[in-house]
């Protein structure tokens, strides 16, 4: 039997979907994909389900590096 982390990733593979890995919560792993206009995080968790957050948007140029620093200021 296969964790549905390791189905996702072959899924991900598979279609050539760019992809990275990371551990942002304890007891789950982070899917960070993004595609165009959209960004999506899975967090797979050990027990296997997954929760999926997708931000869509536009890709257009908004600005330069002014609108970094407005960014940082707001962060």
């Amino acid at each position: 039997m296969s964790h549905p982390l390791y189905n996702l990733l072959d899924k991900l593979d598979g279609a050539r979907i760019h992809y990275s890995l990371s551990r942002e919560r304890p007891g789950s792993v982070l899917v960070a994909v993004t595609v165009v206009g959209q960004r999506i995080e899975i967090d797979v968790f050990g027990d296997g389900h997954m929760e999926v957050s997708r931000f869509i948007g536009h890709e257009d140029i908004e600005g330069g590096a002014e609108l970094i620093d407005s960014i940082i200021a707001r962060g």
